[in-house]
C-alpha cells in the first residue's frame, strides 16, 4: 500500500468514527428533554411535547421515513410499554432508556420489517425482552449496552418467521436474569462480540441459525448453578436447509470465567468451527457435546472447572465427526458413550477417559 493510500485510509477511518457518534451528523428527528418534559422535533416541526417518554420516542419513529434517523438524546423511562420500528427506520438511543416488564413482549420490537438499524442503544431495567425480533431482513444492530436487573436482552422469536442477514457489532449485557442474546431462525448472522457479565443463563445462545460468524463470546459468571453456558448451540443449530452439517457456523474465540458451562452443543446441532477457546473455573462442564455433528475446536486452553465431556441422549443420533484440540489442565476429558469419528488432541495434565 502506498503512503498516500495509507493516509487516505486513516482519514476515512477517522471520518467514519466522527460520523458514527450517536446523535451526530444532523439526525432527521430528535427526542430531547428530561424528567417529565420531552420534545420530539423533525427539523422545525414539533412532533410531540409532553411527559410521556415512550410516546415521544414513538412519535419520532412514526414521523420519519424509511432511510431516516431518529436520535433519542433524552434519558427516561418507558415503563412496561413497547416501542415498535417500521421498515427502513434508523433508531439511536443516545440517552439511557429504562424499561419495565411486559409479559411476552419486548421493550423494543422489530417484527416482519426490513432494513432496520439500531446503531446505538443503552437500556436499563427488567424487561421481559429488551429487543424482540422476528421476520426481518438486513437488520443491523451496532453498539448496544444492556445494564439490566433481570430479563432477557435480545430475543429472536422461536415460533415466527425466519430472519435473513442479521448483523451486530458489540452487544454488552450485564445483569440479565435469562440470556444475553438468544437467536432462533436466522440465515446469515454476523456478530463482532457478545460480552456477558453476571448473566443468569446464556451469553450467546444460537438455535436454528445457519451461515453464521461470531468474532468473540466473552462471559464472566454466566449460567451459574444451571445447565446453560457462556456459548450454547441447540435445536438443530448449524443444520443446513439440505439437512447436512457442513461447516457453516464459525466462532473466532470463546472466553468463559466461572459461572456454569463454558461451551455446550446439544440437540442435533453442529456444523461449527471454534478457532480458539480460553475457559477457566467453570462451575459446570467446561465443554459439553451432546448429540452434535461436525463439531470442531481448533485450539486454546482450559484451566480447571468442570470436565470436558462427550455424552449422548438416546432419543437423538449419537455424536459424529467431533474434533477437539486444546490444552487442558486441572480437570478431566471424558467420552461416554463412544461417538462416531471422535478425534482428540489433548495436551496438559488432564486425566483422559476416551474411546
Amino acid at each position: 500500500m502506498t503512503q498516500l493510500a495509507t493516509l487516505l485510509t486513516a482519514v476515512l477511518a477517522i471520518a467514519s468514527g466522527v460520523q458514527a457518534q450517536c446523535g451526530g451528523n444532523n439526525p432527521h428527528a430528535t427526542v430531547s428533554g428530561s424528567g417529565s418534559s420531552f420534545r420530539t422535533a423533525r427539523g422545525s416541526a414539533q412532533l410531540y411535547s409532553g411527559s410521556d417518554y415512550r410516546a415521544a420516542i414513538q412519535a419520532g419513529l412514526d414521523g420519519i421515513s424509511a432511510g431516516q434517523r431518529l436520535s433519542v438524546l433524552a434519558s427516561g423511562s418507558i415503563g412496561a410499554g413497547t416501542i415498535t420500528l417500521a421498515s427502513g427506520k434508523i433508531f439511536e438511543g443516545c440517552g439511557t432508556i429504562n424499561v419495565g416488564n411486559r409479559a411476552g413482549r419486548g421493550a423494543i420490537e422489530i417484527q416482519n420489517v426490513n432494513d432496520v438499524q439500531i446503531p446505538f442503544l443503552t437500556m436499563t431495567g427488567n424487561p421481559y425482552f429488551g429487543l424482540r425480533i422476528s421476520g426481518t431482513r438486513n437488520l443491523k444492530l451496532g453498539k448496544l449496552n444492556f445494564n439490566l436487573s433481570g430479563g432477557l436482552a435480545i430475543r429472536f422469536d422461536r415460533d415466527a418467521a425466519m430472519n435473513y442477514q442479521v448483523e451486530m457489532d458489540t452487544i454488552t449485557v450485564t445483569g440479565a436474569g435469562s440470556h444475553a442474546v438468544e437467536t432462533w431462525n436466522i440465515d446469515g448472522l454476523r456478530i463482532n462480540a457478545v460480552i456477558a457479565r453476571n448473566v443468569g443463563e446464556c451469553g450467546l445462545l444460537l438455535q436454528n441459525t445457519r451461515n453464521a460468524w461470531v468474532g468473540l463470546v466473552d462471559g464472566v459468571n454466566v449460567a451459574t448453578g444451571n445447565g446453560y453456558a457462556t456459548f450454547r448451540m441447540a435445536n438443530e443449530n448449524g443444520k443446513l436447509a439440505n439437512g447436512r452439517y457442513d461447516a457453516n457456523v464459525y466462532i473466532d474465540k470463546v472466553v468463559s470465567r466461572g459461572g456454569g458451562r463454558g461451551i455446550f452443543c446439544v440437540s442435533r446441532s453442529g456444523g461449527v468451527v471454534i478457532k480458539d477457546i480460553d475457559l477457566a473455573s467453570n462451575g459446570n462442564n467446561a465443554i459439553l457435546v451432546e448429540n452434535c455433528y461436525n463439531f470442531s475446536i481448533r485450539g486454546g486452553v482450559i484451566n480447571g472447572g468442570g470436565e470436558v465431556r462427550l455424552s449422548a441422549r438416546s432419543e437423538f443420533p449419537n455424536n459424529k465427526d467431533i474434533w477437539i484440540t486444546a490444552r487442558v489442565d486441572g480437570t478431566t476429558v471424558r467420552e461416554q458413550p463412544c461417538g462416531e469419528n471422535t478425534n482428540f488432541s489433548i495436551s496438559g495434565n488432564a486425566r483422559q477417559q476416551l474411546c
